[in-house]
């Protein structure tokens, strides 16, 4: 049982820390996507097949 006065802090400072990293991303703008994925699918320019 003593290993859970060390453990709990741990796991409760680590949810803390992955967090912050969450929400730094998310306030530097790391999941904008300015031209977007329905404006790739509907573009010419990316075929499926390689060309040879």
């Amino acid at each position: 049982m003593e290993v859970l006065t060390i453990l709990i802090p741990i796991s409760l400072i680590l949810g803390a820390v992955g967090l912050l990293a969450f929400v730094y991303t998310v306030r530097s703008d790391q999941y904008d996507d300015p031209e977007g994925d329905a404006r790739r699918i509907l573009s010419g320019d990316w075929d499926d097949k390689p060309k040879p």
